[in-house]
């Protein structure tokens, strides 16, 4: 099982001297993946509930430094060579598909193909309100993007005609160094969500669930697979259980009910030279014992 990491671009992690030392020791200790999340907007106070928290209000400060994710990852690629990036999560409806299928496709073509999009549909209502996006169909918008970058990635000239996306004979370079293989993981723990996995993904990655929990999941989507013509080895499965204590037994009842990739909570240090002895904390506890689970 691959340990990943959460810490490109937000708070401490979207200063370059920290996402340099982040990046060369994660390198060097094994980590697997740098996830970097994304929100155009904050608020100080929003009417929709963030679905990981108790009492729905978001994680961070209103304030906190924000990277624009596909930013964070380049540099990060710049300054690696081996370690994988994704998206954790892009909000894939707040963009223009064709804009977004142009980074994309340049951040994998730069990275010689490490990077994987993390999609979420949303939940801030007022971010969509103050980008002048409907929150309504969401979820129709995001699979019809995704389909529409794929064509971009893969087709020498493309024309689509959707109900949000309408282009004749446009021509889109360069093509992602994965082609349309750029592996599409959405996150999300419905039934509409898991149901979105089955048809559209290439990964799942569930959000704050203990091993019981998530055996349940990944079991609907065994399900979902299989009506949708698909076999599980198809998709890759990453678990992240958020601010959740995680001990040695629980790290390996992930790994037997099937997921690939465990993304810990981690909480960097202030002071960046303390970073490599805090990922090295970090890969003791996770990473020496996911590599030794067969």
């Amino acid at each position: 099982m691959n340990i990943g990491m959460t810490a490109v671009g937000i708070g401490k992690a979207a200063r370059p001297n920290t996402i340099r030392a982040v990046v060369e020791n994660a390198e060097r200790l094994g980590f697997a993946r740098l996830w970097a999340p994304e929100h155009v907007v904050l608020f100080d106070a929003h009417e929709s509930r963030y679905p990981y928290s108790d009492d729905g209000k978001f994680m961070a400060r209103s304030n906190i430094d924000l990277l624009d994710p596909f930013i964070g990852l380049t540099y990060a690629a710049a300054l690696s060579r081996r370690i994988k990036l994704a998206t954790g999560i892009c909000l894939v409806a707040e963009h223009n598909p064709l804009a977004l299928a142009k980074v994309i496709a340049s951040l994998d073509s730069l990275s010689s193909g490490r990077l994987a999009l993390g999609v979420g549909i949303g939940w801030s209502s007022e971010e969509f309100a103050a980008l002048g996006i409907p929150f309504e169909r969401r979820a129709q918008r995001t699979c019809e993007y995704i389909e529409v970058m794929r064509k971009l990635w893969g087709e020498e000239k493309s024309s689509f005609s959707g109900e949000f996306v309408r282009f004749d004979g446009v021509r889109s370079f360069p093509k992602p160094s994965q082609g349309t293989k750029v592996p599409i993981i959405f996150g999300g723990e419905s039934m509409p969500a898991l149901r979105r996995v089955a048809r559209l993904g290439d990964g799942w990655f569930g959000v704050k669930l203990n091993p019981e929990q998530a055996a349940a999941k990944i079991a609907t989507l065994r399900k979902l697979m299989t009506e949708a013509g698909r076999d599980m080895s198809e998709l890759e499965i990453i678990i992240s259980p958020y601010e959740n204590e995680v001990s040695a037994d629980d790290l390996r009842a992930y790994h037997e009910i099937g997921v690939h990739e465990f993304v810990p909570f981690v909480r960097l240090p202030g002071d960046d030279r303390k970073i490599p002895e805090g990922l090295e904390r970090i890969a003791r506890q996770f990473v020496e014992p996911a590599a030794k689970l067969h």
